[in-house]
């Protein structure tokens, strides 16, 4: 075994897994996951630079992490990984200059491509075994910045990153003199479905969107839909991890979030306070791709780009 810790930085959150890995059999035994709202990303679509504030938020749960880390004992690799809002930033130097400082590690902006390949591999490693599916799989993960478009069954075979993410479309389209409408209006909602079809009509010039047989749905829009959809009284990974969401479901969900006030979303158990203001273009991005592809349901992963990190720290894949 192989004991690695991953962290995977977004637009919004920032996310550890610190596991043993055995290349040889494909076991990851999680020994530690966790995971912090920072908000990165914050108006970084409209300044292209990253906030003081949003830094130090960043900062401190990167020593929380440097602890954690610390006190698991024999971390063999570390590997930090930062992805949409990292790589839009002027100042980027700044944020990398303070993550070698906590943690010693430098972080790597991926590219999008590279994103993909990671939630491809984190998502799909366990699913042929673990959920009756069948390959091709298209995996799309909703992030904060970004959403990544990525089709394969054993190997990656297409992938397209597009600037879609749920905090890129609220301060786009949601926010007004930076605070996020109380309730979307229609023309606000409008606005978000012409982004993300034009991001359709550009990821699909890549990637096959409607050539795979299942749908697999990844990061905290996602899975923060299905929680709401499954009707948990409070978080759950377990049921929500491999559950089958319909797109009926989906449209629900989406429909109650766009017409619900901030204090009624808050009062969601289910939902993150970081995610509240957020969540309902998150759900607005999956309902769009779903009726865009055919999609009668999603199967929803709990495992992402955070675990395919991991996989590529033990085998010291690139």
């Amino acid at each position: 075994m192989t004991r690695v810790a991953a962290v995977d930085c977004g637009t919004n959150s920032i996310r550890l897994l610190i596991a043993d890995a055995d290349p040889a059999t494909g076991e990851l035994r999680e020994l530690d996951r966790r995971m912090r709202i920072v908000r990165l990303g914050q108006g970084v679509d409209r300044t292209g630079r990253l906030a003081p504030e949003a830094l130090e938020r960043t900062f401190a749960a990167c020593r929380e992490y440097a602890d954690a880390i610390a006190a698991h004992g024999g971390v063999e690799r570390v590997r930090f990984v930062a992805t949409s809002a990292s790589r839009d930033a002027e100042n980027r130097a700044d944020f990398v200059r303070g993550v070698v400082d906590i943690l010693g590690v430098e972080p790597e902006v991926i590219t999008g491509d590279q994103e993909a390949e990671f939630s491809f591999v984190g998502a799909t490693r366990e699913l042929a075994g673990a959920v009756h599916v069948e390959p091709p799989y298209l995996v799309v993960d909703i992030g904060g910045g970004s959403t990544e478009f990525v089709v394969g069954d054993g190997r990656v075979r297409a992938a397209r990153s597009v600037d879609i993410g749920c905090v890129r479309m609220t301060e786009r389209h949601l926010a007004v003199d930076g605070h996020v409408t109380e309730v979307p209006s229609a023309d606000q909602v409008a606005a978000i479905e012409m982004d993300v079809a034009a991001a359709l009509d550009l990821a699909g010039r890549t990637v096959p969107l409607t050539e795979a047989r299942t749908l697999v749905g990844l990061a905290g829009s996602v899975t923060t839909v299905a929680a709401i959809a499954l009707g948990l009284p409070e978080y759950d990974s377990a049921a929500v991890h491999h559950s089958r969401i319909t797109l009926e479901q989906v449209r629900e969900v989406t429909g109650a979030l766009l017409t619900s006030t901030h204090a009624e979303r808050a009062a969601i158990p289910v939902i993150h306070p970081g995610r509240v203001d957020v969540i309902a273009a998150g759900a607005l991005v999956l309902l769009k791709i779903m009726e865009r592809i055919g999609a009668e349901e999603v199967v929803v992963s709990e495992h992402d780009i955070l675990d395919g990190i991991a996989w590529h720290a033990a085998t010291g894949g690139a």
